[in-house]
């Protein structure tokens, strides 16, 4: 019977944790964008210019100086 007292304290504190851990997280923000997360991986953020194409070095050049 004694066991069943110590669950009950124990699975209490626990879920106090939770809670306020739960309590923390809304209030930093953490759930005030919830569409943003989802479709960041659809959008390919990595556009290059064509002009930006990187320049080739000769490095048969540098050999002979």
């Amino acid at each position: 019977m004694t066991i069943l007292f110590v669950l009950i304290t124990v699975s209490s504190f626990v879920a106090g944790i939770f809670l306020i851990a739960f309590i923390w997280a809304v209030k930093s923000g953490q759930f005030d964008d919830s569409y943003t997360p989802s479709v960041r991986a659809l959008f390919d953020d990595d556009v290059v210019p064509e002009n930006s194409t990187p320049e080739i070095k000769d490095s048969s050049n540098n050999e002979n100086e």
